[in-house]
């Protein structure tokens, strides 16, 4: 198949590319061209530069894809612009996100059909997405071949968002010194971590297939862990038991609102999902990276890459001084 990627620069969206590749389609990336391609096969891979905000339609013209993958439209303005672009016979898959539910949510498990987000007052992103999904839905009412997948935390290499407090570079030096690092809540939130590698499988597995059109699949491991289980099996990697600080979400929220919002707004809930509709209609999709081999995959990243290793030094004083403040509240409490 020839197929579209809208983005194809970022941690998914890579692994999305290299996967279709490796398959066998034939691939096309469209980005403005600010970042580098870090794709395993450059060289088999077809660019172009553009701004999708900038009259999309008239790029794409006379240009044809069985498929497009759009993963970079936030609201229903933005998924409007990719379907005008192209024809009712192009499949075009469109990446939602699982922060539309609306929390907190009362059910052991999340399944697609659980309410969203109604209004922008607490979680403007879910709340967007969810708009792009309703619009999207109808569209696929009228005819449209389109399928939509929810990721949820998704690492791969060449992620920042690793850790409670995000862009945490600083996480495996923070370890090897000693130094405490802080999880929210008492650190046993249930939550899934996925592996890019193996969300990509979702998105190669539903090209062009009847049964996934009009349709809303989640795309996660399918393994539960804890939130303190992503600093434990990094210690475990090292061979240094880490430190961990756990703080209350909202003494957090207090205190650091603009690092600790995306947990306040979503991942205080816990983030168990249910993948049954995707493996039903996508045997194919079977994840293979638990967070141990994940997190050792992204620790060879570290050691590899001179880039990774460079640690926000603001946000590594941030942490230090949050652990200190909270060791002063200790000491009156107990005086």
């Amino acid at each position: 198949m020839t197929i579209l990627v809208i983005g194809g620069t970022g941690v998914i969206s890579t692994a999305i590319v290299d996967k279709l590749v490796d398959v066998g389609h034939d691939v096309t990336v469209f980005n403005r061209g600010l970042r580098p391609l870090r794709h395993k096969s450059v060289g088999s891979i077809n660019s172009i530069i553009g701004d999708k905000t900038r009259d999309f339609k008239a790029q794409m013209s006379g240009k044809h894809f069985d498929a497009v993958i759009d993963m970079i439209s936030y609201n229903f303005s933005d998924a409007a612009i990719t379907l005008e672009a192209f024809g009712t016979d192009t499949h075009c898959i469109f990446t939602s996100t699982a922060a539309v539910y609306k929390r907190p949510m009362r059910v052991a498990a999340i399944t697609e059909d659980l309410p969203r987000w109604e209004d922008d007052s607490f979680y403007p992103y879910g709340y967007h997405k969810a708009r792009m999904e309703d619009y999207l839905l109808e569209q696929a009412k009228k005819g449209r071949k389109i399928t939509i997948i929810r990721p949820s935390l998704t690492y791969g290499i060449g992620s920042k968002n690793i850790g409670v407090l995000r862009n945490n570079y600083g996480i495996i030096e923070r370890i090897r010194q000693n130094k405490p690092m802080i999880v929210f809540g008492d650190g046993t939130n249930p939550w899934e971590y996925t592996f890019a590698p193996d969300i990509a499988k979702a998105y190669a597995g539903v090209l062009g297939k009847n049964q996934c059109f009009g349709q809303i699949y989640h795309a996660t491991s399918g393994e539960p862990r804890i939130w303190d289980d992503l600093y434990l099996e990094f210690g475990k990697i090292i061979g240094i038991e880490p430190k961990i600080l756990h703080i209350s979400t909202e003494m957090l929220m207090q205190t650091i609102p603009d690092r600790i919002l995306h947990v306040y707004q979503e991942k205080m809930s816990a983030g168990l999902f249910d993948n049954s509709k995707i493996k039903r209609d996508v045997p194919e999709y079977q994840c293979e990276y638990t967070l141990d081999k994940t997190l050792k995959a992204i620790y060879d990243w570290y050691m590899s890459d001179e880039e990774a290793r460079i640690i926000d030094e603001d946000l590594d004083l941030l942490e230090d001084k949050l652990v200190a403040n909270y060791q002063k509240c200790l000491d009156i409490l107990k005086a």
